[in-house]
């Protein structure tokens, strides 16, 4: 059996996916022409090639310039379910959404949201990949700007909206999670979700990761991928169960990592972490939560049981509530069973 023939079809859910980036190059180079937005180049492998994090954050916030309308908004969430439906066995779906990007144009809170879970109805409707959504706070702004962006979420409730996050970096290029801890308290006290990107690069350290989890009090983690150097912290993970939202593709451009063995994903799954593969930045970092699966799950090492328990751990790692995971493990229990079972005859 080769492994493509199981990782492929595989169910899987993506926590960790940003809502811009499941538009395609080509609708973005279309949109920017229709709009005017000057792009660098139009040769998308030129357009999708960045010397770090830094780099690529100055062409995902270009990015949210082409997208202009309700429809642009609907069709790009729409289109991006159906991709990977069929070709990456995707079941499941938390997309990071930054109203702060989306503001300076003249877009609202509610008319950037309603349109994009419009689409995303509609395709669970049509294909039956359930999702929810993370607000994230975007650090180049101030923590000010975080609380209004917490109380504007709280204003205005809508049943897919479930957490809070926060991407993006610091004006400093610092991850610092610590600097929004006003905005996280309030979303706890309110029942919100949250989670925040740390730990990612080789500049930081374990020690955003720590914050996140100790004076944010996240429920999960985005990458997380240096606290393997701080065995103490590492324990304290495990214990906790906290999961790991990691995107193995990204760190070959954002941290230049190879995926082998050695990565840090795979000594973290090794230390007994719960850990999910997502694609993070799928169009811009030319990957798919189905090539996560097809391609960097061998090259870290990892076999066919790796893979079932990343896909489920998917579910145990989700923001929805207690009845959809439910319904979740059900289905991937029956599809995982029909695959091994096919598998096995053929």
């Amino acid at each position: 059996m080769r492994h493509d023939d199981y990782l492929r079809p595989i169910p899987k859910t993506e926590l960790h996916c940003h809502f811009v980036s499941t538009m395609t190059g080509a609708r973005l180079i279309q949109l920017a022409d229709r709009y005017g937005v000057a792009l660098p180049t139009t040769d998308p492998d030129a357009l999708f090639a960045y010397d770090d994090l830094a780099d690529f954050l100055v062409a995902f916030r270009a990015a949210t310039d082409v997208l202009r309308t309700s429809d642009d908004l609907a069709k790009v969430a729409y289109d991006g379910v159906r991709a990977d439906v069929i070709g990456s066995g995707l079941r499941y779906r938390e997309y990071y959404v930054n109203p702060q990007y989306f503001a300076p144009k003249g877009i609202g809170y509610r008319s950037l949201l309603d349109p994009i879970i419009d689409g995303l109805s509609a395709a669970r409707d049509d294909l039956g990949v359930d999702f929810r959504i993370v607000v994230a706070i975007n650090r180049q702004e101030p923590s000010a700007a975080a609380l209004e962006l917490v109380q504007t979420v709280l204003a205005n409730p809508l049943d897919p909206v479930v957490g809070i996050g926060q991407d993006d970096l610091t004006p400093e290029l610092t991850e610092d999670p610590g600097r929004f801890a006003d905005a996280y308290a309030l979303a706890r006290r309110h029942g919100l979700h949250t989670t925040a990107h740390a730990g990612e690069r080789p500049v930081d350290s374990p020690e955003s990761v720590r914050v996140a989890m100790d004076e944010l009090h996240v429920d999960r983690i985005d990458h997380g991928y240096r606290i393997v150097d701080d065995p103490q912290l590492t324990a304290q993970a495990r214990d906790s169960g906290i999961h790991f939202a990691t995107t193995p593709w990204s760190t070959t451009i954002c941290s230049g990592w190879t995926i082998d063995p050695q990565h840090r994903i795979r000594r973290m799954i090794d230390a007994g972490l719960s850990v999910s593969f997502s694609s993070d930045d799928a169009t811009f970092f030319r990957t798919s939560v189905g090539r996560e699966f097809r391609e960097a799950l061998p090259l870290l090492g990892l076999g066919i049981e790796d893979a079932r328990r990343i896909a489920l751990a998917g579910i145990d790692g989700a923001f929805c509530d207690d009845d959809t995971k439910a319904s979740l493990r059900a289905r991937f229990t029956a599809e995982i069973m029909a695959l091994d079972a096919t598998i096995a005859a053929g």
